[in-house]
């Protein structure tokens, strides 16, 4: 596949010499691993990158080399701008409440991205690249640098492949395709030592005495719906507080509660005192329905891992049962063969 944007985007980093490479407010291996790439192709082309992201980089994520590069300020001088593995403004509360994202409208920005469901399009973006038939937005990135012929180093290429790795589970969902393989196999005949990497991630990845018993903490306070087919758990506030920045909860539980006998379906809900609710969620292969529940509620992402984010004050209990009764909902219709992804329901949007 050769993308016609393509163009566009090789004269606005022609034109371009400082150039800030943007992460939304929720990072992980995909975004850090397209983000990393970008870093070193730009470099290699006589560029200056700058990487940015609202939040800190969770720690799960630090065996990647050049995360404590990334900045929680833009800089003040820039010539454009380019935003990986997200296409909507609502992955970006903190840049639009610190006031700076005038600075980034005000240049060029070229958007890469590879989900599924989007609402909410960034709209100050030049030009925008969402494959969805991508793994991930690293896929993307190696396929654009093939096609503009772009200096990828197997530094880069590493960092393409942990990208690819995260998205898809380590090649085990239904995101990863034939291309993903050829891709993956390419990286690989080049030098990429994929054992390498899984070494580094499992040892960063290893658990403090604390985070093991929080994860004990929401194995018990999980609860189970729809004849055990649907698993969720409640972080409140101060839960956050304490284990986020050790641990992102979603990823600590979600893999395990997926493992339960009969569970299709797994919810992580993020209460906050000002009233905003996020959920993550992840589906296995028998039940494709991520997206569509995070559609309802403004959000999206692919079918089997997708979220979405409710600002404004709703009791939890409300949203928590919308959401349960609407993953019922979409599980009996894909048992009666009804895989319509425009289901009509009777709940009422966020």
């Amino acid at each position: 596949m050769t993308y016609p944007e393509a163009e566009q985007i090789k004269q606005i980093i022609d034109g371009a010499q400082k150039i800030v490479i943007v992460q939304a407010d929720n990072p992980d291996g995909d975004s850090l691993g397209s983000a990393l790439a970008m870093e070193h192709i730009l470099a290699d082309m006589g560029k200056e990158p700058y990487l940015y992201c609202a939040v800190d980089m969770p720690g799960y994520l630090r065996y990647l080399s050049g995360w404590d590069r990334v900045q929680k300020d833009l800089p003040q001088q820039f010539d454009a701008s380019i935003i990986v593995d997200a296409s909507t403004m609502t992955l970006f509360e903190k840049l639009a409440s610190s006031g700076q994202q005038g600075w980034i409208s005000a240049k060029p920005c070229v958007v890469l991205d590879h989900h599924q469901t989007v609402d909410n399009l960034i709209p100050f973006a030049t030009v925008t690249i969402n494959d969805h038939t991508r793994a991930s937005a690293g896929e993307l990135i190696y396929m654009l640098g093939k096609q503009l012929d772009w200096p990828v180093s197997n530094q880069a290429k590493e960092f393409l492949m942990t990208s690819i790795l995260s998205d898809t589970q380590g090649l085990t969902n239904q995101l990863a395709s034939a291309e993903t393989y050829r891709t993956m196999a390419e990286m690989t005949e080049d030098g990429v030592d994929r054992s390498r990497l899984e070494e580094l991630r499992r040892e960063y990845g290893k658990m403090p005495e604390s985070i093991f018993r929080f994860k004990a903490a929401l194995i018990m306070r999980t609860k189970f719906a729809a004849d055990g087919a649907i698993a969720s758990v409640l972080v409140p506030q101060e839960d956050i507080n304490q284990y986020s920045p050790l641990y992102n909860p979603a990823p600590l539980i979600q893999n395990d509660l997926l493992q339960v006998t009969g569970v299709r379906v797994t919810i992580v809900f993020k209460r906050y005192d000002d009233g905003k609710t996020t959920a993550a969620i992840r589906c296995n292969n028998t039940a494709p329905i991520a997206a569509q529940i995070a559609e309802h509620f403004g959000g999206g992402g692919h079918a089997n891992a997708s979220g979405f984010k409710i600002t404004k004050e709703r009791p939890f209990e409300d949203i928590q049962s919308e959401c349960i009764s609407l993953a019922t909902e979409l599980l009996a219709k894909l048992e009666t063969g009804n895989t319509d992804e425009n289901l009509q329901h009777t709940y009422s949007t966020n």
